[in-house]
């Protein structure tokens, strides 16, 4: 019986791997367990793991850790609790393997306690890079070079870590399993939707806006939260608002979710369960905001995305994804650019480079035919994995 440990802190990171939790849970020859903490377990984030125990994953344990402040500092003291609380835990359940997915804070703790407690770890979506300044990239990069084993997205990620030192033989290219749940999910119907968010009429056409503060935008993200928003009020366009995540300048980006809530507008919510919030996705005329799903999910649809600012730059998008400035006036643009006939013919037939729906298997594939222990130790020197252009011995 292999036993995997699953760390997952916030509903992004959860949905980037439900698929592929799912495969692992129904192998009788696999013990399944998630330590769950962060935004999860707090009220004003949603209480996530309400998703989580009705998907039926077996929770090892459940650890408060979220400080819940907008300062610079709570991301850094929550990740500290995350990993002074977990160690133990850890320990004596000693799983054959801990996975986790992307770049925040918590990665870098999961890294952490496989490299000191020797269990191998599987980072997944590492080798991915943005431009947008912020602490995300950084970490996530660190936190590739703290783990045993990679899942990445795509060949140009496969050859970031490869750039870093890291060995051909740890790295395996899936795609993102984040897309398998586009294929895969239980459509609800717009009647459903609309009894949910109390909507007696209208709302045919809406876009899905998720827009999260970036450090280096910290003083002016809600300032361009509101732009959004007043330019889709002043366009006359309903849309589903998501709450931002934890990162400092939330508050400041809620207070002006307060302001907009009683707009006729817009429909504003904290968490909503995959089967809907995929529905809602898949019908929305266009997504606007800064969220990577624009990024990763989006073209796989395929709809319009409008990202706004700084975050997200730098990253591989396909043709659907429209950067814009943080203006009013630059956001108007790029709404009316989308809204074109001609935009639309250009995307309706595009490929998502970052897969094709079938991840969870190909991970689920790695995760249950290779033994971990033999990489655990990294005795390469990345010296000589430059010299022979960063290709090591493959065991595929």
């Amino acid at each position: 019986m292999k036993k995997i440990l699953a760390l997952t802190t916030i509903r992004s990171d959860y949905d980037l791997l439900s698929p592929l939790y799912k495969k692992l849970n129904s192998d009788r020859n696999i013990d399944l367990k998630l330590l769950v903490s962060g935004a999860h377990l707090s009220t004003t984030y949603g209480s996530s793991i309400k998703s989580i125990q009705n998907d039926g994953f077996d929770i090892l344990c459940k650890i408060e850790t979220l400080i819940d402040s907008d300062s610079k500092q709570s991301r850094l003291k929550t990740a500290s609790i995350l990993l002074q609380n977990s160690i133990d835990i850890v320990a004596q359940y000693n799983p054959d393997l801990i996975i986790y997915a992307g770049d925040r804070e918590d990665v870098i703790m999961g890294a952490l306690l496989g490299g000191y407690l020797e269990i191998p770890t599987v980072h997944f979506y590492g080798g991915d890079h943005v431009q947008d300044l912020h602490i995300d990239n950084p970490i996530r990069h660190a936190t590739s070079k703290l783990s045993t084993v990679h899942m990445v997205s795509t060949e140009e990620h496969k050859r970031r870590l490869l750039k870093i030192g890291e060995s051909d033989k740890r790295i395996h290219v899936i795609g993102s399993i984040s897309l398998d749940k586009f294929h895969q999910h239980q459509e609800v119907s717009k009647d459903q939707i609309r009894q949910q968010f109390n909507i007696k009429s209208g709302f045919e056409n809406y876009a899905l806006v998720i827009f999260h503060p970036v450090s280096t935008e910290q003083t002016n993200a809600s300032e361009y939260f509101k732009n959004i928003l007043q330019v889709l009020e002043d366009n006359n366009i309903n849309a589903f608002v998501s709450y931002p995540n934890t990162d400092p300048g939330n508050k400041d980006i809620i207070n002006v979710i307060k302001n907009f809530e009683n707009k006729t507008n817009f429909r504003f919510y904290k968490n909503l369960n995959r089967d809907k919030f995929l529905s809602l996705y898949k019908r929305a005329n266009f997504l606007i905001g800064n969220s990577s799903s624009g990024i990763l999910e989006a073209a796989t649809v395929p709809i319009p995305v409008i990202n706004v600012g700084l975050r997200q730059k730098g990253r591989t998008a396909a043709q659907n994804v429209v950067f814009c400035e943080s203006d009013k006036e630059s956001i108007n643009k790029a709404i009316k650019k989308i809204s074109k006939d001609t935009f639309k013919n250009i995307i309706k037939d595009i490929k998502n480079p970052f897969g094709d729906g079938n991840s969870a298997q190909k991970a689920y594939n790695v995760l249950k035919h290779n033994d971990f222990k033999k990489l655990l130790y990294k005795v390469e020197d990345p010296l000589e994995i430059n010299i022979n252009n960063g290709i090591g011995d493959s065991d595929e």
